[in-house]
């Protein structure tokens, strides 16, 4: 007897079975999109932001190590991210099912947020990099008032029998999150219901500050576009430079009939 507790499976258990249930239900027509991370969850700003979010709140500190460890081991087997809520399947000792509920990012907020950031912001394409300056990053990852919920904007559930206000299946699908930020950052602007390009819109209200060289640490790499959009951009040759024909010489002035007169009267004997 368990007492409602299924008994402990070891990791390479959980992920040998996550990997069949899933490619069972690959082949029964579900398309699945798992969640894989190595021993650093996340790598850029947007997914190292969220996570350090979820960090600082006292009660989430007990389960979310837990949840990291089921992260690593290939246990989310299928995260979705959607305006407002995230879908998601853990597998622990049975497959369970995990939703989150977020609350928009109230319209006065956002409009705040937009409005302090705007003006360091050059383009889109900079802002989902995360190649910003520290003064803007610090203002979108600010607790309370940037873009990060806190936990009374979370709510969720989960089909597993742990009592517990936050179990280990809930904490892998939040750090399910900032992996899955690090490759699609315009995610948590979907999530929390905002649009990104709003921020760049805001950039052009008003007078422009007068614009100064561009830092070399700011010149945007056009080689990374192909990892935010998928596009690859070609430069255009330049053109080859003409090369002049040279130009003929101007032909001589013919002389006149009076001097042709007189020359031809000088040739005769």
């Amino acid at each position: 007897m368990y007492y409602d507790w299924k008994p402990y499976v070891p990791v390479a258990k959980r992920r040998e079975r996550a990997k069949r249930i899933a490619a069972k239900l690959n082949s029964a027509g579900h398309t699945l999109s798992p969640v894989t991370a190595g021993r650093r969850i996340a790598t850029t700003f947007w997914g190292q932001a969220w996570c350090q979010n979820l960090e600082r709140y006292s009660n989430y500190a007990n389960r979310l190590p837990r949840g990291r460890t089921y992260l690593r081991n290939g246990s989310v087997i299928d995260l979705r991210i959607e305006a407002g809520k995230v879908i998601a399947r853990v597998m622990g000792s049975s497959l369970y099912d995990i939703k989150l509920t977020i609350k928009a990012v109230p319209a006065k907020h956002w409009q705040e947020v937009a409005g302090d950031c705007a003006r360091s912001i050059d383009s889109l394409v900079e802002l989902l990099q995360g190649r910003l300056s520290d003064a803007v990053m610090e203002r979108i990852a600010r607790p309370g008032t940037g873009l990060f919920p806190t936990p009374t904007e979370i709510a969720f559930t989960c089909s597993c029998p742990d009592a517990a206000t936050l179990c280990k299946h809930v904490a892998a699908t939040l750090y399910g999150i900032g992996a899955r930020l690090d490759q699609e950052p315009e995610l948590l602007f979907h999530l929390r219901g905002v649009d990104a390009k709003e921020l760049i819109a805001k950039a052009g209200e008003g007078t422009r500050p007068a614009q100064k060289a561009v830092a070399s640490d700011r010149i945007l790499d056009t080689s990374k576009l192909t990892d935010v959009f998928g596009i690859d951009l070609v430069r255009p040759e330049a053109p080859t430079p003409k090369v002049a024909a040279p130009k003929k010489p101007a032909p001589k002035p013919r002389p006149s009939k009076r001097k042709r007169r007189a020359r031809n009267v000088s040739r005769k004997p």
